[in-house]
C-alpha cells in the first residue's frame, strides 16, 4: 500500500514539472516547439508502465544537449524514429513497420541520413560496450537497409559511419561479431556507389580480412567460418576498389602481398580437390561450405579483372609463396595453382605469365634440382593451356632461357656442384635428379613448340641447331670442368632430343623452307658420328620433317609385307616445291643413308629407322628418277653387305641384306610394275628357302639365328640389276641411269665416317682446302703488330689523305685557270696514251691465220714463223670463257 501511495505521488510530481518544462521552453524557446506534436501515451498501458518507459529511455538515450536531451519527447525525430526500430526484448529481432518509417523519413530526408549512420553508430558503440549482442545485430541489420534503399548523393557521409562500425566489429575478439560485420560489409561491397569517394581508405579491412583468412581458432566449425568469412571479405574490397580509380590501387604490392598469399594458404588446406573447369561455374550450397572452393572462386574473381599491367603484380605473391612453403616440389599444387592462373587471366596476358616463370627460373638456377623441375613442370602445363599465346614476341628468348638450364643441368651433373668453381663442398647433386629435370625441360620445350606456328618453328628449330656444341669450334666446352668431351656429348644429346620435341607434329608443304641448308647440312654431318645415340635421334628429326601424313607408325618395324594395301598408306603426288628440294639435296641423303649403313655400332633401332626414313621418301617426295635412284641405292646396299669392305660383323652384314630387301618389296609395289614385283617376290621366296638369315623376320628379333660367317653369295638369292632394268625399262624407267651402280658421291667430309665427333670433320675440311689450293707459296710471317706500328698506321693513313686533298685540289685549280690549248693538249697526250696500249693489245692478240706449212722463208730470205695450230695457241685468260 505504501510503494503504490510513493508511485502515485512520483507520477502527479513528474507530470507537474514536465508541464512546467513545456510552458518555459515554449516561451524562451521557439525551437522546442516541437512538445504538442508529442506523441501520446497508449491509453491501455498502465501509468507506472510509461513511466518506467520513459525513464529507461532517458537514461539509456540522453546525450547531454541541454534541455532537450532530459526528455525522449522532446528528441529530433530521425532520433525517435531509430530509437522505435528496437524492441524491448532484442529476441523479437527489428521492429519492421518502424524500420519501414525510419527509411521513408531517410529517403524523404536524406540530408540527415549521416545524422541517422553517426547516431546508429554510437548506440551500436555502445552496445557492444555492454555486451548488448542482441541490439548490436539489430543496428547492422537496419545499416544494411538503409544501405540498400539509400542511393543519394549524401550517402558517402552514410558509409563513413557504417564502416566504422564494422570496424568496430571486426577488432572485436568475438567471433560472431567478425563474421556479422563481415557479412554486412560484402553487402556494402555489392553496392554500385552513384558518387565516387575520395577519401575513404580499405587498407584496415585488407589486413583484417588477410588476418582471418589465416585463423587458428580452437573449434574447426568455428575456425572454418572465420576463414570464410575472411575470404569473402577481400572478395567485398577486391569488388570494391578494383575499379575504383579514386581508390588506393589494390593491385599495389603492399595490398597483393596480403591478399595472394591469404588465399593460397586456404587453397592449399583443400588441396585434394582439383580445378576442374577452366572458368568458374555456379557451385552448390554444399560447395559454398568448402574454403577451398571459396578461394578458388575468389582467386579466379581477382585474376579475371587483372589488366595488362597488373599482371606481375598479381602473379609476383604466387611464387614467393611457393618459394617460401617449397611446394615447388610437390609440383601439384603449383600445377594447380597456375592452371587457375592460366584459366582466369586473359588470354593476350598469357605470355607475362610464361615470362615471369622464365625469369623465376633463372633466378633458382642455383636451386635444387626438384625446385627447378618443379618449375619446369608448371611452365609445362601452362604453356599448354596458354597455346598460341603462351611464347609471346619473344620467341627465341623462351627457348633459349630453357636450352641455358639445360646446359646447366649439364654442367651440375658433370661437376657434382653448383659452384661453378668445382667446389663439391657446397650441395651434393643427384644425379636422377638432374636426369629427370633434363627430360622435363626437354619436354618443355616441345610443349612450346607445338603452340607455335610453322614458319617460327623453323626459326626455333634453326635456333636449337646453332646451339649444339661443335668440338674444335667451341673450344671452351673441351676444358670445361671435368666433363670435357662427355659434356660436350651430353649437351649435343640434350639438344638433339630438344630437337625432336620441337619436329614432333611438324607440318610444313614446302621442304625447302622445312630443311634449308644452314638446317641440313649440320643434321647430316651429326648422323656421320660415332656415337649411336646421336645418329639414331639425328634420323628420328629426319622423319619428322619429311613424314607429313603421319605414315611413320606404319613402319615401326621392318617386315616382308605382301600387301600394302593393308597399311593404309597415305600417298600425295610429289610437288613442284618437293621435287626442287629433291634434286637439290637427294644425292646427298641418299649418300649419309649409305653410310650409316657402314658404321659398325649401328643396331637394330637404327636399321628400323633407315628403312622407315627410305619408305617417307619414296611417299613424300618420290618422282620416277628419285625412284629410280632410291633402288639403285638399295641395290648398292646389297652390294655394301656382299663384298663387305668395311669389314662389317655378321650381324650387321645380314641386317644391312634385310633393310634391302624389305624396301625393294615396298618399291616394288608402290611402283606397280607387274614383272618388277615378281622379281622381287621371287628373290624373298629363295631366301625364306635357303637363306632366312637375310630377311628381316630372322635378323630384328631379339635372339637373331645367325651364321658363324657370311660367305659370298650368289644366284637367286640376290636382287639382279640387269633384271630390275629390263623390267623397268619396259614401263618407261630410265634404264641407262638403272643400269648404272649406285656409287656415292664422296666429299672430304665424308671420307672418315667412323670419327668421334664433327669437329674432326672441320679440321679435316680445313686441311683439304690448304693441300688443294693451286698456288702453294711460302707465306711471309705475319707482321708483327705494336703500338708503334698502330701509330704510324694513323700517322700515315692521315699524311696520305692531306695529300689527296692537296692533289685535288691542283687539278680543279688547273681547270679553272689553265688556257683551253693546254687543257687541250693534255687530254690530247692521255688519249694517245691510251691508243698505244690498245694497240699493243692487238698485236699480241690477233695472228694471221694458221698455216700447215709450218715455218717457210720469204722471198726475201728471211724466216717467218709458222703459224701455231689453233689447239697449241696460248689465249690471254680474257679471252677464254
Amino acid at each position: 500500500m505504501c510503494s503504490s501511495v510513493s508511485v502515485c505521488v512520483f507520477v502527479r510530481e513528474f507530470a507537474s514539472v514536465c508541464e512546467r518544462l513545456a510552458v518555459c521552453l515554449s516561451v524562451c524557446e521557439p525551437v522546442c516547439v516541437c512538445v504538442p506534436t508529442m506523441p501520446l501515451p497508449v491509453p491501455d498501458v498502465p501509468a507506472s508502465r510509461r513511466l518506467t518507459l520513459d525513464c529507461r529511455f532517458l537514461l539509456d538515450h540522453r546525450v547531454g544537449r541541454g534541455v532537450c536531451g532530459c526528455c525522449g519527447a522532446l528528441r529530433p525525430r530521425y532520433k525517435r524514429l531509430v530509437d522505435n526500430i528496437f524492441p524491448e526484448d532484442p529476441e523479437d529481432g527489428l521492429v519492421k513497420a518502424n524500420m519501414e518509417k525510419l527509411t521513408f523519413y531517410a529517403l524523404s530526408a536524406p540530408e540527415k541520413l549521416d545524422r541517422i549512420g553517426a547516431y546508429l553508430s554510437e548506440r551500436l558503440s555502445r552496445d557492444v560496450a555492454r555486451h548488448r549482442y542482441g541490439y548490436v545485430c539489430i543496428a547492422m541489420e537496419a545499416l544494411d537497409q538503409l544501405l540498400m534503399a539509400c542511393h543519394c548523393q549524401s550517402i558517402n557521409l552514410f558509409v563513413e559511419s557504417f564502416l566504422k562500425m564494422v570496424r568496430k566489429l571486426l577488432e572485436a575478439d568475438k567471433p560472431n561479431l567478425q563474421i556479422l560485420g563481415t557479412n554486412s560489409f560484402v553487402k556494402f561491397a555489392n553496392i554500385e556507389e552513384d558518387t565516387a569517394s575520395y577519401h575513404r581508405s580499405y587498407d584496415f579491412f585488407v589486413s583484417r580480412f588477410s588476418e582471418m583468412c589465416h585463423s587458428s581458432y580452437e573449434d574447426p566449425d568455428i575456425r572454418t567460418k572465420i576463414r570464410m568469412a575472411g575470404i569473402n571479405g577481400l572478395q567485398g574490397v577486391v569488388r570494391k576498389t578494383v575499379n575504383d580509380d579514386l581508390q588506393s590501387n589494390i593491385w599495389d604490392p603492399q595490398h597483393m602481398d596480403k591478399i595472394v598469399p591469404s588465399l593460397l594458404f586456404n587453397l592449399q588446406s583443400g588441396e585434394g580437390t582439383e580445378s576442374r573447369s577452366p572458368s568458374p561455374l555456379q557451385a552448390s550450397e554444399k560447395e559454398k561450405e568448402s574454403p577451398a572452393e571459396l578461394t578458388e572462386r575468389c582467386f579466379r574473381e581477382l585474376l579475371g579483372r587483372a589488366a595488362y599491367g597488373n599482371i606481375k603484380n598479381a602473379v609476383t605473391p604466387v611464387l614467393m609463396h611457393l618459394d617460401n612453403h617449397s611446394l615447388w616440389e610437390g609440383k601439384t599444387f603449383a600445377v594447380r595453382c597456375f592452371k587457375i592462373i592460366m584459366y582466369s587471366i586473359q588470354s593476350q596476358h598469357s605470355h607475362l605469365v610464361i615470362q615471369q616463370l622464365l625469369g623465376h627460373l633463372d633466378a633458382n638456377s642455383k636451386n635444387s634440382a626438384t625446385v627447378r623441375a618443379g618449375i619446369v613442370e608448371v611452365l609445362l602445363e601452362a604453356a599448354a593451356i596458354a597455346s598460341s599465346g603462351s611464347v609471346g614476341p619473344t620467341v627465341l628468348e623462351v627457348f633459349n632461357t630453357l636450352l641455358r638450364q639445360l646446359r646447366l643441368s649439364v654442367d651440375y651433373e658433370l661437376t657434382g656442384s653448383y659452384d661453378a668453381s668445382g667446389n663439391i663442398g657446397i650441395k651434393i647433386i643427384k644425379t636422377h635428379e638432374e636426369r629427370q629435370l633434363q627430360e622435363a625441360v626437354i619436354r618443355t620445350i616441345g610443349s612450346f613448340a607445338n603452340t607455335l606456328p610453322t614458319y617460327q618453328r623453323s626459326e626455333v628449330m634453326l635456333f636449337i641447331m646453332g646451339k649444339i656444341p661443335v668440338p674444335g669450334v667451341h673450344p671452351a666446352l673441351t676444358n670445361a670442368g671435368s666433363g670435357g668431351c662427355e659434356g660436350t656429348r651430353m649437351i649435343q644429346i640434350m639438344l638433339l632430343k630438344s630437337l625432336v620435341q620441337v619436329t614432333t607434329g611438324f607440318q610444313t608443304t614446302n621442304m625447302l623452307t622445312a630443311l634449308p641448308n644452314s638446317f641440313l647440312e649440320p643434321l647430316l654431318s651429326f648422323s656421320l658420328m660415332e656415337d649411336p645415340e646421336v645418329r639414331l635421334l639425328v634420323l628420328t628429326i629426319l622423319l619428322s620433317v619429311i613424314d607429313r601424313h603421319d605414315n611413320t607408325p606404319k613402319f615401326s618395324s621392318i617386315s616382308i609385307i605382301s600387301d600394302i594395301s593393308v597399311l593404309k598408306l597415305k600417298v600425295d603426288k610429289c610437288s613442284r616445291q618437293d621435287n626442287l628440294f629433291m634434286k637439290k639435296h637427294a644425292q646427298q641423303l641418299y649418300r649419309h643413308i649409305y653410310l650409316a649403313c657402314k658404321e659398325q655400332s649401328s643396331g637394330p633401332q637404327h636399321f628400323e629407322t633407315l628403312y622407315t626414313l627410305l619408305a617417307l621418301i619414296s611417299m613424300e617426295l618420290a618422282n620416277e628418277e628419285v625412284v629410280v635412284d632410291l633402288i639403285r641405292l638399295a641395290l648398292a646396299l646389297q652390294e655394301l653387305a656382299q663384298t663387305n669392305e668395311e669389314s662389317l660383323s655378321v650381324y650387321n652384314r645380314c641386317a644391312v641384306h634385310a633393310l634391302s630387301a624389305a624396301y625393294l618389296n615396298l618399291i616394288c609395289q608402290l611402283t606397280t610394275v607387274p614383272t618388277f614385283c615378281q622379281h622381287i617376290h621371287e628373290v624373298i621366296e629363295m631366301r625364306q628357302k635357303e637363306v632366312p638369315f637375310l630377311l628381316p623376320e630372322d635378323v630384328f628379333i631379339e635372339n637373331p639365328k645367325l651364321p658363324a660367317s657370311l660367305e659370298k653369295l650368289e644366284g637367286d638369292v640376290l636382287f639382279q640389276q640387269s633384271k630390275i632394268t629390263e623390267v623397268l625399262g619396259g614401263s618407261g624407267y630410265n634404264t641407262d641411269r638403272l643400269a648404272t651402280p649406285y656409287i656415292p658421291q664422296f666429299t672430304d667430309e665424308d671420307r672418315l665416317s667412323k670419327r668421334k665427333s664433327i669437329g674432326e670433320t672441320i679440321s679435316l675440311q680445313v686441311e683439304v682446302e690448304s693441300r688443294n689450293s693451286p698456288e702453294k707459296e711460302e707465306r711471309t710471317p705475319a707482321e708483327e703488330i705494336t703500338f708503334e706500328t698502330l701509330k704510324n698506321a694513323i700517322v700515315d693513313s692521315v699524311g696520305m689523305e692531306e695529300q689527296e686533298r692537296e692533289r685535288r685540289r691542283q687539278v680543279v685549280e688547273k681547270f679553272q685557270k689553265a688556257p683551253f690549248e693546254e687543257i687541250a693538249a693534255h687530254c690530247g697526250a692521255r688519249a694517245t696514251l691510251l691508243q698505244s696500249k690498245l694497240n699493243q693489245i692487238f698485236e699480241i692478240t690477233i695472228r694471221p691465220p694458221p698455216s700447215p706449212s709450218g715455218t717457210i722463208s720469204s722471198g726475201y730470205g728471211q724466216t717467218q714463223s709458222r703459224s701455231v695450230p689453233v689447239y697449241e695457241m696460248k689465249f690471254p685468260d680474257l679471252c677464254v670463257y
